[in-house]
């Protein structure tokens, strides 16, 4: 096999500046991405673990004018109560109805359908969010 005229000249002379400094960009790139990735992963973890109640919006139906119906998933500590705020609004933005639904089960996966009242027709619902619950 024949070597090419940058092989045999790396050879003789050493790698150039410009492939040593390369190398060291791809590298300082390499650890700075990691570190970024360790930020992100870092700060999604203790967001989450900081939570006691946390919940998820599976799905809504409207079912009239005046109401919607709404399926959530709450985790939380076991023997921990909750509260989720939920919020529906019409097709023009404007808030219709909200709730908050209060979860006294002791497990800590709870499946929940409820009803939102409106004032008038809302097409879409947004859970504003969970937290733990104050006793009363």
């Amino acid at each position: 096999m024949t070597a090419t005229g940058d092989e045999r000249a790396a050879a003789r002379y050493g790698r150039s500046a410009d492939a040593r400094a390369d190398r060291k960009l791809k590298i300082v790139g390499a650890v700075l991405g990691a570190a970024l990735l360790a930020v992100i992963a870092w700060s999604g973890v203790s967001y989450i673990a900081g939570q006691d109640v946390s919940g998820e919006l599976i799905k809504f139906k409207v079912v009239s004018d005046a109401a919607v119906e709404v399926h959530l998933e709450v985790r939380k500590d076991a023997g921990t109560p909750g509260v989720c705020t939920l919020r529906a609004q019409a097709e023009d933005g404007t808030e219709v109805g909200w709730k908050d639904l209060r979860f006294e089960e002791r497990g800590g996966r709870v499946d929940r359908v409820g009803t939102v009242r409106t004032t008038r027709r809302a097409t879409a619902v947004e859970l504003v969010g969970c937290k733990a619950a104050t006793a009363g």
